[in-house]
């Protein structure tokens, strides 16, 4: 091989190396899609005269801050588990309370009554809890089981 060919070849490969090294650390700047940690669901039967509850809680972390945190909880023996709701159908559902919990990541609260006249009519069984967290990016995470309860 020439010496041209060479000195050819080793600055191309400079050349290449340092354009992939400027796209990873671009790459690794970028608003990066929002994660769940520490969910968890708690369901409460109606009982004696009283009412029941549903609480979903979970911190959401995103680097450029939460925007929201819709949640839709679906018993497991439903058309949900052929076919979970999409990102889109997850903007309709009901959201969360998310306050600031340090950093970029946000505590997010979802709670909800239940009354007898439901919870009677409630599949029993397995329950699933479907969350669709939006940064304010507008990144996204979807995540069809980020916690489970059952409605005995």
């Amino acid at each position: 091989m020439s010496r041209r060919i060479a000195l050819s070849v080793v600055a191309g490969v400079v050349v290449l190396g340092g354009a992939g090294a400027f796209a990873l650390a671009y790459a690794g700047d970028q608003d990066k899609a929002p994660v769940l940690a520490h969910s968890s669901a708690r369901y409460t039967a109606p009982a004696g005269g009283h009412g029941g509850s549903l609480s979903f809680t979970t911190e959401v972390t995103a680097s450029s801050g939460v925007r929201s945190l819709k949640v839709l909880a679906w018993p497991e023996k439903s058309e949900l588990a052929g076919k979970p709701p999409t990102a889109k159908e997850m903007t309709e559902v009901e959201s969360a309370d998310c306050t600031p919990a340090g950093g970029h990541t946000a505590r997010c609260v979802y709670e909800v009554a239940v009354p007898a006249a439901d919870a009677a009519s409630s599949p029993r069984g397995a329950w699933h809890v479907a969350v669709l967290a939006t940064a304010v990016d507008g990144s996204t995470t979807l995540d069809h089981k980020a916690a489970g309860f059952t409605v005995r």
